[in-house]
């Protein structure tokens, strides 16, 4: 079972380091690439406002947020959720530094994120590597691969988690992988179509070139190192 979680956070500002917060996580599970709607999302009372510019982008003020739970209280149920799955975040080094700094001021024994999950996958770097030279923010993504359906007014670390496990699906080759599985009648449809075309004349084949091979090879393990599924073509040649 692939268990990826799509995280995503709002803050008080730009840089923990001044003593700004996390005020909102938000998470969304994906298992072997599709959306189980299993969802985590909280939000924080940081004990301090928020930057003009980043109450701006949230819209999350120091009044809403006064009744809400502190980090301390949600640490525990937010672990148990992240744990042992690949994180995906877009520009992970943000979110990840605002997280270990949430976890420091709870306790300096508590372990740091990248040691309760799999792996850490930056989805930024993913997008720079496809899109060298371009815009790779969220917007960005979601205009060129024209992903639709949400209302993106403000921002919010639950909404921007949904929007990005759509980018990354659409990043790393769609939501889920065919389903192969035929029923009866798609069976005899199928034996129908081997009847009528065995009588045709074969078709000449073409050998692959070892170049053209190594080629393939070097894509589909770049494929793999992308998705963390291991591509058909290479489970059929093992």
């Amino acid at each position: 079972m692939n268990r990826q979680i799509i995280l995503d956070t709002e803050t008080t500002g730009l840089d923990f380091k001044i003593g700004h917060r996390i005020i909102e996580i938000g998470c969304v599970e994906i298992i072997n690439r599709k959306f189980t709607g299993n969802e985590y999302h909280t939000y924080i009372n940081p004990d301090r406002e928020s930057d003009e510019g980043a109450l701006r982008v949230h819209g999350l003020t120091t009044e809403f947020l006064s009744d809400k739970p502190r980090f301390s209280e949600i640490y525990e149920d937010f672990i148990s959720f992240i744990k042992d799955s690949e994180l995906l975040i877009h520009n992970a080094e943000f979110d990840i530094g605002f997280l270990d700094n949430e976890i420091k001021l709870v306790s300096k024994n508590l372990n740091p994120v990248e040691k309760e999950v799999v792996k850490i996958t930056d989805t930024l770097q993913i997008a720079r590597e496809k899109h060298p030279g371009q815009r790779n923010s969220l917007d960005a993504l979601v205009n060129r691969y024209e992903i639709n359906g949400y209302d993106r007014e403000l921002h919010g670390a639950l909404l921007d988690s949904k929007i990005l496990g759509d980018v990354y699906l659409s990043m790393t080759g769609g939501q889920s992988a065919l389903d192969f599985t035929a029923n009866d009648s798609q069976k005899t449809n199928v034996e129908e179509v081997k009847e009528n075309t065995s009588s045709r004349k074969k078709l000449k084949v073409v050998k692959v070139s070892a170049k053209d091979k190594a080629r393939n090879l070097e894509y589909l393990a770049k494929m793999k190192e992308e998705t963390d599924v291991e591509p058909i073509w290479n489970q059929e040649h093992e």
